[in-house]
């Protein structure tokens, strides 16, 4: 029963401190009272009302003390304001100035102050919802693993609106990565809270990458999205990748999760295939020498040109069928869309929404020639490779010779 009614407490003054952020970040904006109807006189309004009926609400919690005194501050300049509103002169209108600008410093305190606590509060229910999580002792019901999977993404949200060094330190001392990584690694977890966990962890590297990077390549957040093997899993391995770059290829080498990704291109599920492709891709772009090795040792060429084989594989070289092909079933290709190199770029994402393995092995070469891992003589060297595995691993010269021709023209020589 006093839980039930501290968090009752606690959600009341949730509601009247989201509405005073609001109304202070309004008056931030525009501190001018000149105008009855403006928006910053219902900020005003709204905060005036607000002082007065949150005195008790925010006096029971010491981490609120600031946010009172700035209220009470605010609304003495206000005062002070709109009694000098029907004074004129030189003198006047300064003092209004200053005035008005001591009242969107105030206001941007006072906002500052309320995401502070609501950050706290954040911080406090993640980590006693891990605590709870995490205990060997009790089992969570359905119902208390979706209230844990709402903590999740309100954390996740909070992390969305930027960086705050205040909000990191909470992190840091909460050991919410070291948390979220033992929930990600549990095996006998739910599926679904297993991914909102990874989900969580790549925000965090969003976050702020310099400090969080350094935990991801330390510890076992990348061998469990791989092992897992969801489409989920994935999406945050290739999300991983793209913020952390060439550190993280080439952990994916050095503990053979490259093959394991590579692997995935064979399995019937489509949109699995489509995120391991897009895997492939970032470790392209991205991978060193002995990354770009261990994939093609692998079979990955191989296995690129049966998926550009495939029904939804094709060429890119053969856009002027596909419009052709779009025209046939009544789709609408005008002049605008089919003639001009500007519009080739919009023509192939169309192309490739229904065709998302055409021109892999090209798009496979192409990442390699402009990305950021290998040397000038590494690119021509892997160049070379790949046309001979191309022609190694096709059923016709015909074949060979397109895929051939489009690896030279998708990339430099």
């Amino acid at each position: 029963m006093e839980e039930e009614a501290a968090k009752e407490e606690t959600q009341l003054v949730l509601k009247v401190l989201e509405a005073l952020k609001q109304a202070s970040h309004e008056l931030q904006a525009n501190p001018s009272t000149h105008s009855a109807e403006s928006d910053s006189a219902s900020a005003i309004k709204a905060l005036l009302e607000l002082e007065t009926e949150s005195n008790s609400i925010l006096s029971n919690d010491p981490h609120l003390s600031n946010l009172s005194k700035h209220l009470t501050n605010l609304k003495t300049l206000i005062d002070t304001l709109q009694k000098s509103g029907s004074r004129h002169g030189i003198r006047s209108f300064l003092s209004r100035r200053v005035r008005t600008h001591e009242i969107s410093r105030v206001a941007g305190s006072i906002e500052s102050e309320i995401q502070a606590w609501i950050d706290r509060e954040t911080m406090v229910n993640l980590t006693r919802a891990l605590q709870q999580f995490l205990s060997p002792a009790i089992p969570l019901s359905s119902s208390e693993e979706d209230k844990f999977l709402d903590i999740i993404d309100q954390f996740r949200n909070r992390l969305a609106q930027g960086f705050s060094s205040e909000l990191q330190d909470l992190i840091l001392k909460s050991k919410v990565f070291s948390d979220l990584e033992s929930v990600l690694c549990g095996v006998n977890f739910s599926k679904r809270v297993r991914e909102k966990s990874a989900y969580a962890i790549a925000d965090l590297i969003k976050f702020n990458k310099d400090v969080f990077v350094g935990q991801v390549l330390m510890g076992q957040t990348v061998r469990a999205l791989i092992s897992m093997g969801s489409m989920a899993s994935l999406e945050v391995v290739c999300s991983l990748i793209k913020l952390i770059k060439s550190p993280l290829v080439d952990d994916l080498e050095a503990n053979g999760e490259i093959q394991k990704i590579i692997s995935f291109l064979s399995l019937d599920d489509l949109l699995m295939k489509m995120t391991a492709m897009d895997c492939v891709l970032e470790i392209g772009y991205f991978g060193r020498k002995e990354a770009i090795e261990s994939m093609i040792n692998a079979g990955l060429i191989k296995k690129l040109v049966e998926l550009q084989r495939s029904e939804l594989g094709g060429d890119l070289i053969d856009l002027g069928k596909f419009d052709e092909e779009r025209e046939k079933k009544g789709v609408e290709v005008d002049e605008f869309e089919r003639n001009g190199m500007g519009r080739r770029e919009n023509r192939e994402r169309r192309f490739l929404e229904s065709h998302p393995f055409a021109s892999c092995v090209a798009r496979f070469a192409v990442q390699l020639e402009v990305g950021e891992g290998l040397r000038q003589r590494e690119k021509r060297a892997f160049k070379q490779e790949i046309l001979k595995r191309v022609r190694e691993a096709s059923v016709s010269d015909a074949e060979a010779a397109t895929i051939v021709a489009e690896v030279l023209w998708g990339s430099s020589p």
